[in-house]
């Protein structure tokens, strides 16, 4: 591709699992916070992203790939044979490496042929992708679907500055070593010139592992990992939001008719909002336990609140989805079977996407933001209910002290997402609490996303690895 003279910054590769490409326009909420976080700089630097296009191959066989630019960035897309999705996708990525990496050991399959489809996806990637990258590109590979791709791409000639960035946890060594074949994996890592986490947590947990398992010289100061002569450096990037992107989404009238339906919908009661995807590590039915116990306890306010949890569905192919949004719906239906009158629902379970727009009317409405994860690697929807909120007359965030976010919004009210008690007590806490308490903790939230944006993110890991 012949570049623009004015582009001062060598050209950006960005590899991922999934591709934003403009015209295919999904389910709301499909590409998560990636979308945003790397089209700026794809644009800036006439940029190409390659990856997978959520479809399935016509002719059985992954590969053909898809061209097009929009707007100053060149997406290319492939498509994957069933067996590669249901063994690289659904299999290992999903049911193998997404489990263990948010501490849940009891869900975790691991399963020789998944691992092998693994590889060969990623193999696949590295042939197909290698020959559309330039010498003096900078090539930035995301998440856990790719892991070994910076070494695939090595052993393919490949010399540029190679970075990656794990959007997800880095579990605990204790953990990690359960997974066969672990050191192969993080050896493959140590092959990227920059490796990126979320918070300081899990990069002190990457560390620990090559230290203590593979024996490899550790910095701990600069995060410099060296192995058989070769260093690999390793840091935090706490990920945010688009700032000027989102709140400008609330000018939208888009925006301000979503804020309308809900408040007019919830007839002067106080919204209280949930939004994630329908997944195990999000909390959901933690969360519903915890809300419960708070009606249990106080149910003369359920006059006062009405909370609304808003999950599109995911992975609708893995088994563990299919069975917590089951888990879900029946802990909605028991608590508002017990306490719903005619006119009124304690609980309203949507299970289906909505705009960003509509998203940020939703978050203006609600007084309450109840995000709780059992395990997340930052939780992008907390800085969203922030950025939302009238200064004027902020709403309350309730926040797990396990989301990555917890370690930037300490004025959150920070709660256990495990105990019923403790959630029970942080929505007492949230509407009780006086205006004046609610705007200082907001001001100094606001501060935090509004700073530590997408843009400044992306700029920390160019930088660094450039």
């Amino acid at each position: 591709m012949e570049r623009s003279p004015l582009t001062d910054n060598p050209r950006l590769v960005v590899i991922s699992n999934r591709v934003a490409v403009p015209k295919a326009r999904g389910a709301a909420g499909a590409q998560g916070g990636l979308a945003g976080a790397l089209h700026a700089a794809l644009k800036d630097r006439e940029g190409l992203w390659f990856g997978w296009s959520g479809e399935e191959s016509e002719s059985g066989r992954t590969g053909n790939i898809d061209t097009q630019t929009n707007d100053g960035v060149t997406t290319a897309t492939i498509d994957l044979s069933q067996r590669d999705i249901e063994e690289y996708y659904n299999g290992y990525a999903n049911s193998t490496l997404w489990p263990l990496f948010h501490d849940r050991l009891d869900l975790a399959k691991f399963e020789r042929e998944t691992a092998k489809g693994y590889e060969r996806v990623n193999e696949r990637f590295a042939e197909l992708a290698a020959p559309l990258i330039e010498d003096d590109d900078v090539v930035w590979v995301h998440d856990y679907h790719l892991i070994p791709l910076g070494e695939r791409l090595r052993s393919r000639g490949l010399k540029n500055r190679i970075g990656f960035f794990l959007h997800i946890p880095w579990p605990a060594t204790r953990l990690f070593v359960s997974l066969p074949y672990h050191e192969r994996l993080v050896r493959t890592m140590l092959h990227y010139d920059l490796v990126g986490f979320q918070t300081r947590e899990w990069l002190d947990s990457f560390l620990h592992y090559c230290r203590t398992e593979l024996g490899a010289q550790v910095d701990e100061e600069n995060g410099s990992v060296t192995l058989d002569g070769r260093t690999t450096l390793a840091r935090a990037y706490p990920i945010g939001i688009d700032w000027d992107h989102f709140s400008k989404l609330g000018e939208t009238g888009e925006a301000r008719n979503a804020q309308q339906r809900m408040m007019a919908s919830t007839r002067r009661r106080i919204s209280m909002i949930g939004v994630d995807r329908l997944d195990y590590s999000k909390g959901i039915p933690e969360r519903i336990d915890g809300i419960g116990r708070f009606f249990d306890r106080e149910p003369e306010r359920i006059r006062d609140l009405v909370f609304v949890q808003i999950a599109p569905p995911s992975r609708e192919d893995v088994q563990s989805y299919q069975e917590i949004r089951e888990t879900l719906e029946q802990k909605c239906g028991q608590i508002n079977g017990a306490r719903s009158e005619v006119d009124m629902v304690p609980i309203r379970y949507v299970n289906r996407g909505y705009s960003h727009e509509e998203l940020f009317g939703f978050f203006r409405a609600s007084k309450i933001g109840l995000v709780t994860p059992l395990r997340d690697g930052m939780n992008l929807v907390a800085k969203e209910y922030v950025a939302a909120q009238d200064p004027e007359d902020p709403g309350v965030l309730i926040l797990s002290s396990f989301a990555g976010a917890a370690l930037q919004l300490q004025d959150a009210v920070l709660v256990n997402p495990h105990s019923p008690d403790d959630i029970a007590h942080a929505i007492r806490k949230a509407l009780d609490m006086p205006l004046d308490e609610r705007k200082a903790r907001y001001e100094k939230m606001v501060a935090s996303v509004r700073d530590d944006n997408v843009q400044a993110w992306t700029a920390d890991f160019l930088r660094d690895l450039g």
